[in-house]
């Protein structure tokens, strides 16, 4: 074995377990324990269902790292490029544009948060800062949904002048 677990290593994993919350932590952390405990690699993948390279990654990095390392959830989301209220500042333009009665489209929302950030995004993220800031698609109907054809118009009106 080229890492060895000391006791008080030991004794702070299991530390780190019990205040844990976090079932892939637990798993990391429990890979460590087996170690600890003097487990071999076949015994830590039956209990664990990670694979040996998996096993001697995590064993490496908290002996490169700490146990900090371990325990932190790294897979959060939300990467946003700005905050809310940077969002809402280059939203203000464009709402004043709206209450004058002006379309504004995502293309133009678009070039200009890209231009905020210095970088090219995906349509997509648009729209989730327009639904972040609780905009909505308005627009005309182009026709009424249940409109007569205009057969029907013009023999109404035949109709309506006798």
């Amino acid at each position: 074995m080229k890492y060895q677990i000391t006791a008080e290593q030991k004794q702070e994993i299991e530390r780190a377990r019990k205040n844990n919350k976090n079932t892939q932590t637990e798993n990391r952390l429990k890979v460590l324990y087996l170690r600890a405990e003097g487990a071999s690699y076949k015994e830590i993948i039956k209990a664990t269902g990670y694979s040996k390279a998996n096993i001697a990654k995590i064993i490496k990095l908290y002996f490169e790292k700490g146990l900090e390392d371990i325990t932190s959830n790294k897979y959060g989301g939300n990467h946003r490029n700005l905050n809310y209220e940077e969002e809402e500042k280059l939203l203000q333009h464009f709402v004043k544009k709206a209450e004058q009665g002006q379309i504004v489209e995502t293309k133009e929302i678009k070039e200009r948060y890209e231009q905020t950030i210095g970088h090219t995004i995906g349509r997509g993220q648009i729209y989730y800062v327009l639904k972040r800031h609780g905009w909505r698609k308005i627009m005309p109907r182009s026709k009424h949904p249940k409109k007569a054809d205009e057969e029907a118009i013009e023999a109404s009106k035949k109709l309506s002048k006798s």
